[in-house]
């Protein structure tokens, strides 16, 4: 079974049935915690009652600065609403590790960002060197992966459609909120990943719901693509994607033709003037939820909670 990691302004603590009991460690950052699994283990095993997890206020368990690497297009739900079709190639992109943010923290939407979107995503939690050349086989991703987080890869559309710029639409602070839980995992819950179910609502409407088996690109294979030219180290981290549902979609065919032809200023003023119509862009007020978990309960990621407001 995985055990569940949760970081406060006071340290680490292991969260078993609504308890938190404190990492004995010395360890700042999710890479010194990696390293000190005794200290894990014994908190894991400890009789002390401990603290009430609803009494903690989470901070993200992935610490900063730390590799962000994300995976775009993996899903093949996503992909459909995207417009895609055929073979997706493989494709990554960077984002800066200062917008990772506490699973209950508002998501801050800059001023000048009119289509603010939702992504729900598994990430990886690399527990080792990842040299560059790695050849990763399913049986080695517990070599390499620690654990995973709930993470939400918030989007910037009309910045990163405009600039083709995904590090920026991507980067700004608050874009990742992470957590609450690092699921440390046994190397036997590999067997179980396909299994997670991603899940994210907006005001209570569900708006994403599939699970990894709508993976295009799984883990092992994320990996050894990424060691072709990407070393990741301890506490490092992987978004591996996110299924469809999102609030951007490609246009119908018929519209995309006609777009084509278009100067291009005049075809993005004409593609955001649909897009201003369109209800399920994120706004002040909007509550995001979302969960990550196996119906077993055997790998349980926890809940975010994040309200939306815009800067100031």
């Amino acid at each position: 079974m995985s055990t569940n990691v949760l970081r406060t302004t006071d340290g680490w603590w292991v969260v078993r049935e609504e308890r938190a009991r404190r990492v004995e460690t010395k360890a700042v950052t999710t890479a010194e915690l990696l390293a000190d699994r005794a200290a894990i283990r014994e908190a894991a095993g400890s009789e002390d009652p401990g603290t009430p997890v609803a009494d903690l206020v989470a901070l993200p368990p992935v610490t900063t600065p730390c590799r962000v690497v994300a995976q775009m297009v993996n899903y093949r739900s996503h992909a459909r609403d995207s417009g895609f079709t055929g073979e997706i190639p493989p494709t990554f992109f960077r984002k800066a590790s200062g917008s990772v943010s506490g699973p209950h923290e508002p998501v801050v939407r800059p001023a000048h960002v009119r289509f603010l979107d939702y992504e729900v995503e598994l990430g990886l939690v690399m527990g080792a060197t990842l040299p560059v050349g790695t050849l990763v086989e399913e049986r080695d991703l517990p070599r390499y992966v620690a654990g995973l987080v709930l993470t939400n890869d918030v989007s910037a559309r009309d910045v990163q459609l405009t600039k083709t710029q995904f590090y920026e639409s991507k980067s700004y602070p608050t874009f990742t909120p992470t957590g609450p839980y690092l699921a440390l995992l046994e190397p036997e819950d590999f067997a179980h990943l396909l299994n997670l179910r991603l899940r994210l609502s907006v005001n209570g409407a569900a708006r994403q719901d599939r699970t990894l088996a709508d993976m295009i690109v799984r883990p092992a294979q994320a990996l050894t693509l990424l060691a072709r030219f990407q070393t990741l180290a301890p506490g490092d981290l992987l978004l591996t994607g996110t299924p469809g549902g999102t609030a951007l979609k490609a246009p119908p065919k018929p519209a995309e033709k006609i777009a084509a032809l278009l100067p291009p200023a005049w075809k993005w003023k004409a593609f955001f003037k649909g897009q201003a119509k369109n209800p399920r862009y994120l706004r002040e007020g909007d509550l995001i939820t979302a969960t990550i978990a196996t119906a077993d309960g055997r790998i349980d990621l926890g809940e975010q909670r994040t309200p939306v407001t815009d800067a100031p």
